[in-house]
């Protein structure tokens, strides 16, 4: 499509740091879009805001199921631009049967959500986030922070793809043991002295699990009372990946049990409603993630793996080329590299363990010994 008109965007769930970065990147590209940050999340009950917008620019808990794409037809609107990697929470069907174009930022800085997840690591092991608040209060006593060296220790990668891997090369020079599953395999995880094994055998061997997957049919729920059972006593989950990964009343269970040692999280199952909003004058009602505050050994970011400067940089200038590029502001069809349609779900492809992942590695039969399944 070609447009000389200004092209309005609708910016559904518009945080502070989401306008700068938008309104900063477009300054320095120039391109004829005028933003218009709205701070509701997209949902049935607020699609209507959307009125007189060409692009709906949504973000990872917005709602784009098909009663909103349907009344996003109503409204004239041919593409939602979103600014986040993921896109489980978008019906990819009603998306084609409606006619609206879906894009994505595939890759920002995965180096990003590499770092902070062996931070969660670090800071769970060590309880620096207990050691802080107690020496803040004025208790120096170190009782009860008892860590363990990394070093020598077995750390397992469920998904080696771009973040996978990046985080396994940070991990590396703790000098520990690196196992990996993924049923593609990456050259340059094995290079690091990763080896590739069975799903079973990783969750029996490791003191660190690394959940590194995208959201599938076959991955949800994917650490449940059957796996936690196959996993090593005392084994530390982090999952910076996909919140559904883990079913979380199954994983308080094993909390209790103490058959999980800790749990580091920046995604939860249930987010939609609290991560990206300050609900401390509030009464918290998601009854699961109270519980899971509650333990010592669980620490809780909300969803901020991908927040650096670099990596808001990187999602605004390809999130605007995305909506310039389908406006037919450039020459480019930058948008048809990053368009998310139907078959993505249903094809394989390296996406389906890392959907941040750039190209690498090696596909394998869907029959190998490390697809991973529920």
């Amino acid at each position: 499509m070609s447009s000389t008109s200004t092209c309005k965007v609708a910016v559904f769930s518009a945080k502070v740091y989401d306008r700068a970065s938008l309104t900063q990147q477009l300054s320095l590209l120039g391109h004829n879009i005028e933003f218009t940050f709205l701070e509701p999340r997209l949902t049935p009950a607020t699609v209507s805001l959307a009125k007189g917008f060409s692009v709906v620019c949504a973000f990872i808990n917005d709602v784009i199921n098909e009663e909103v794409l349907k009344e996003l037809d109503k409204l004239g609107i041919r593409q939602v631009a979103l600014r986040c990697a993921g896109f489980n929470n978008v019906d990819l069907v009603a998306a084609e049967k409606w006619k609206i174009t879906v894009c994505r930022v595939p890759a920002y800085s995965p180096y990003a959500v590499a770092e902070h997840a062996v931070g969660l690591m670090i800071c769970l092991n060590r309880n620096l986030h207990r050691a802080f608040s107690r020496v803040r209060d004025g208790n120096f006593s170190i009782n009860g922070l008892l860590g363990m060296d990394f070093h020598g220790k077995t750390f397992g990668f469920l998904g080696t793809g771009r973040i996978g891997f990046l985080t396994a090369r940070i991990c590396s020079g703790f000098g520990c043991n690196i196992l990996g599953c993924d049923p593609y395999k990456n050259a340059d995880f094995e290079k690091l002295g990763g080896k590739y094994v069975e799903m079973d055998e990783l969750l029996a061997t490791s003191d660190i699990i690394s959940l590194h997957c995208p959201l599938t049919p076959e991955s949800h729920h994917l650490i449940n009372e059957k796996t936690i059972a196959k996993m090593k006593p005392g084994a530390v989950i982090v999952n910076t990946s996909r919140g559904p990964l883990i079913h979380s009343r199954d994983m308080i269970e094993g909390l209790k049990s103490g058959k999980v040692g800790g749990l580091a999280i920046d995604v939860y199952e249930d987010e939609e409603e609290i991560f990206f909003e300050d609900l401390s004058s509030e009464v918290l009602q998601d009854d699961t993630i109270a519980r899971l505050l509650t333990f010592p050994n669980v620490m809780i970011t909300a969803h901020q793996a991908f927040f650096t400067k670099e990596a808001l940089e990187a999602i605004a200038k390809v999130t605007i080329g995305n909506i310039a590029s389908f406006d037919g502001q450039t020459s480019d069809d930058s948008w048809k590299q990053n368009q998310v349609k139907n078959q993505t779900h249903r094809r394989p492809s390296k996406e389906s363990i890392d959907v941040k992942e750039t190209k690498m590695g090696h596909a394998r039969p869907p029959s190998s010994p490390c697809v991973v399944l529920r």
